[in-house]
């Protein structure tokens, strides 16, 4: 047996594929199976064999099979020990947050761009924000058509490189149709670590501790477009806009000295017999790895470009993926709507707004992080108490479907959250309704998209960067319009009912698609499910 961080000490097992049954790769099991996991080692020597069930590696406390099954090798990321997983997952979560931490500082200089390029906030949004946002989709389709082939790190490095000097264009951007294509190339090439992580998390750790981790990796991306409001609203009030940008650089170079430097390829071809070595050794790997040149070398073994750049579209219309694609598009894209359009609902004057100025603004913005990190907390708990249930009722088996569990939780904190926040705006209530509304919402699209995130890559444990990108894409989409007919919505018939139906919606949509995947998704995985 061996821990999820240690390799094993035991005598190597060459070939551990045959049990009473049917051969089985151990390596590859997770993904064939779909699903459907033997967590418990009594189980597994049920459904496997005594033979196969005696090779199997275990958790450090001996009750959980590890999924997928490490190999012997120190080169396997599985084997890496806890501390240097650990810097890899805070790497990847600072480089998730740039994508829409960089969005995000259009928020806070809003006003002041408006004033800059002589045009209103609405028209910022709508050329800056929302298109920006929009291409955030893409880019991470873009992106994981490019990891398959060239692996996690080069690609990582590249596009936070690029998506860096973009940023620095924006910052001296002389006039407004400059600083749009700026901002918008910054949000295309940026968002590639919003589909790097869920690869990263799975690459590292075992399926017991996936959701844990895709909680604090999925943090980072959702909290980050409140960070930049929330710090740069307090700077733009007082000096340039074009600090805000240049702040947001220092950041984005931060980050790329990071990857550069302490980051590393954890794309490890388990499926591959016999499993290939790496093609160098020392500084050489390293340095060939960051630029793309190992991955170039390690593309004979992997699919072709072609399979590479039409697998997203294989795994689209799956209908077990496909119904809850929509239902997070509208819950987090609702979200990002009121991200985008809280600025001009506090600063705007009554009766549509509060005149809140600009230092009450940013101070307001601190509401979204506490209610992110309240969801990181709760869901790191509910996740894990959701999955421990699930494989207890199911006498040792764990079925995918369960994690929508969190759902259940997500939804009606939902809909009180937006309510709570369109009544404060309508009725001109007390910060206090604004904070608890906003706060709310936030803590649902948290605990709600890790519950996501965490069943689609269940579903489909061969195509997390798949999975990732169509979330990443299903939510953009669900949100980069939601700033065009928010406002006036709220203007002409106002903001309760503006919210409220909005949260209808996702409701209707909950109701509709959770439950019944529930019930039928066991049949719809082997049904439909890629192996």
């Amino acid at each position: 047996m061996t821990s999820e961080g240690k390799p094993d000490t035991e005598k190597p097992v060459v070939e551990p594929s045959i049990s009473e049954k049917s051969d089985i790769d151990l390596y590859s099991f997770h993904e064939q199976a779909a699903g459907r996991l033997v967590i418990d080692p009594e189980e597994a020597r049920v459904e496997f064999g005594e033979a196969v069930a005696s090779r199997l590696k275990l958790s450090r406390d001996g009750t959980k099979v590890l999924w997928p099954q490490p190999t012997d090798s120190p080169d396997d990321p599985q084997n890496w020990s806890d501390r240097r997983k650990s810097l890899l997952l805070i790497i990847v979560t600072l480089a998730a947050i740039v994508p829409d931490f960089d969005s995000g500082i259009g928020i806070a200089a809003i006003f002041a761009l408006a004033e800059q390029y002589h045009t209103t906030p609405n028209n910022i949004n709508n050329l800056t924000s929302n298109w920006s946002i929009f291409l955030l989709g893409w880019g991470g389709l873009t992106a994981v058509m490019a990891i398959r082939r060239l692996g996690r790190l080069p690609v990582l490095f590249w596009s936070q490189l690029l998506a860096l000097g973009f940023l620095v264009g924006c910052t001296f951007a002389p006039d407004l149709k400059t600083f749009t294509a700026m901002r918008c190339l910054t949000a295309f090439f940026g968002t590639a670590p919003q589909v790097t992580g869920l690869y990263i998390v799975t690459d590292l750790y075992p399926f017991h501790l996936q959701a844990r981790m895709l909680n604090f990796w999925t943090m980072g991306f959702i909290i980050s477009p409140f960070l930049s409001p929330f710090a740069f609203g307090f700077l733009v009030a007082r000096t340039s806009w074009r600090w805000a940008y240049g702040i947001g650089s220092m950041y984005g170079l931060i980050v790329v000295l990071l990857i550069a430097f302490f980051m590393e390829e954890t794309m490890y071809d388990r499926n591959v017999r016999p499993i290939p070595d790496r093609p160098t050794t020392g500084l050489r790997y390293r340095i060939e790895s960051l630029v793309g040149l190992t991955g170039l070398k390690m593309q004979k073994y992997r699919i072709s470009w072609a399979e590479s750049i039409i697998s997203p579209f294989h795994v689209v219309w799956r209908p077990h993926i496909l119904g809850v694609l929509f239902f997070e598009a509208l819950l987090f894209g609702f979200g990002i709507g009121i991200n985008v359009t809280n600025a001009v609902f506090l600063g705007s004057p009554p009766p549509v707004g509060f005149a809140w100025s600009p230092f009450a603004i940013a101070g307001g913005y601190g509401t979204p992080i506490v209610g992110v990190i309240l969801g990181e907390l709760a869901g790191r708990f509910l996740n894990d108490f959701i999955m421990n249930t699930s494989i207890r009722r199911n006498k040792g088996v764990f079925e995918a479907e369960s994690r929508l569990w969190a759902c259940y939780v997500a939804v009606p904190l939902y809909i009180t959250g937006f309510v709570v926040l369109g009544a404060a705006f309508q009725k001109h209530l007390s910060p206090g309704a604004i904070v608890m509304g906003w706060g709310l919402a936030e803590i649902a699209i948290m605990l709600n998209t890790t519950a996501v995130y965490a069943y689609c890559n269940d579903a489909f444990p061969k195509h997390q960067g798949e999975v990732s990108a169509l979330i990443n894409l299903a939510r953009t989409l669900g949100g980069f319009a939601v700033a065009y007919f928010q406002v006036p919505w709220a203007e002409k018939n106002g903001a309760l009912q503006t919210f409220g139906v909005e949260a209808a919606i996702v409701a209707g949509l909950f109701l509709l698609i959770v439950p019944p995947l529930q019930l039928k998704g066991r049949a719809l995985r082997k049904k439909f499910s890629l192996h």
